[in-house]
C-alpha cells in the first residue's frame, strides 16, 4: 500500500436501492399525514391553507432527506487507523482500529452477502455489501489492503 493510500479516507455511501426504500417510506408517511390532515380539515372546517403548508413542508423534507441520504450519509468509513460503520442494524462492533482486526472474511448469513471483520477479542463487525453503493469487490479489496497495511 502506498503512503498516499495509507493516509487516504475511503467513504462508502448508501446504495441507491436502499435510498429508494427510505424515500418511499417517507412518501408513504407523508401521504398518510396528508390524508389525516385532510380528514381533519374537512371535519373541523379548517382552511385548506393548512394542507398546502403541510405539503410544502413535506416536499422540503423530502428534498432534505434525499440530499442527506445521497451526499452526507456515509455507511462505511475506512481510514489508515481503523473503520466505522453506521446505519447498519446488527452490525456488531461499529468501529475499531485496524490493530484490533484479526481478519476479514466474506460470508452470506441468511443469504445476504457480507464482509465480516473478525476482531481479536472474538467480537465482529458485519457489513452487508448490498447496503453499500459501489462494487462489493472494491470494498473488500480496500478493507484487505488497509488491514495488510496495518499489520506491517
Amino acid at each position: 500500500m502506498s503512503s498516499a493510500q495509507s493516509t487516504s479516507i475511503s467513504e462508502y455511501r448508501l446504495a441507491p436501492v436502499v435510498m429508494a426504500r427510505f424515500v418511499g417510506a417517507y412518501l408513504v408517511l407523508l401521504a398518510l399525514l396528508l390524508l389525516g390532515t385532510t380528514v381533519a380539515a374537512v371535519t373541523f372546517e379548517w382552511s385548506l391553507d393548512v394542507l398546502v403548508a403541510l405539503l410544502g413542508l413535506g416536499i422540503l423534507g423530502l428534498i432534505g432527506l434525499s440530499w442527506w441520504l445521497r451526499s452526507k450519509l456515509v455507511v462505511v468509513r475506512l481510514t489508515s487507523s481503523g473503520y466505522r460503520v453506521r446505519m447498519v442494524r446488527a452490525a456488531g462492533v461499529s468501529e475499531a482500529p485496524w490493530s484490533d482486526v484479526e481478519d476479514a472474511v466474506a460470508a452470506a448469513p441468511r443469504d445476504i452477502e457480507c464482509v465480516i471483520l473478525r476482531l481479536r477479542d472474538g467480537r465482529s463487525t458485519t457489513i452487508p455489501v448490498e447496503l453499500v453503493a459501489g462494487d462489493k469487490d472494491d470494498l473488500a479489496r480496500d478493507i484487505r489492503d488497509r488491514l495488510r497495511g496495518a499489520t506491517r
